[in-house]
């Protein structure tokens, strides 16, 4: 069982790969392997060739009132590769028209995390907002990570900034 579960996977990444090397704009292509966790799940794709981001779709329905924040289930759980990190975004649209964004502003997905992923949205609109399975709430990107060694020191280097923080390279 496990063997023909290997070769199916294997049929799909290729057969996702085959499709998408039509649309890369000559961009390096990584596999995401995504798992429907329900039925009424929508597959993450990309809204234009051109697009960073790839959009995630509610797969339940609901209403924001105004001020108040909702969690909606995206009914998928992805795979990211050990040298990635997913990151979700609000969706443009979303926050100029109608005040909405995800309520941590950004969703980090890190690599070694395979549950479910949705996506809280806060209306910081003056109307409630109704959102209905399929449509498009955030989006994603896979982004490539260093791993860093953290080294403690007496001294860090200078720089013509130095110290000064908020507001101190002006308007």
């Amino acid at each position: 069982m496990e063997q023909h579960t290997q070769s199916k996977n294997a049929v799909a990444l290729m057969a996702a790969l085959s499709e998408i090397g039509n649309h890369a704009y000559g961009r390096d292509v990584t596999a995401l392997k995504y798992k429907r966790l329900s039925a009424d799940a929508f597959a993450p794709r990309y809204a234009t060739d051109g697009s960073a981001c790839f959009d995630l779709m509610a797969c339940t329905q609901g209403s924001i009132e105004a001020g108040d924040a909702k969690n909606f289930s995206i009914g998928l759980a992805f795979e990211i590769p050990a040298t990635h990190v997913m990151l979700i975004f609000s969706r443009s649209g979303m926050g100029v028209n109608d005040g909405l964004r995800l309520s941590n502003c950004v969703g980090v997905i890190d690599s070694d995390y395979r549950g479910e992923v949705g996506a809280c949205l806060r209306n910081d609109g003056r109307f409630h907002y109704s959102v209905k399975p399929g449509d498009r709430i955030a989006q994603a990107m896979l982004v490539p990570i260093p791993y860093v060694a953290l080294v403690e020191v007496d001294e860090l280097s200078d720089t013509a900034r130095g110290t000064g923080g908020l507001g101190s390279t002006g308007n």
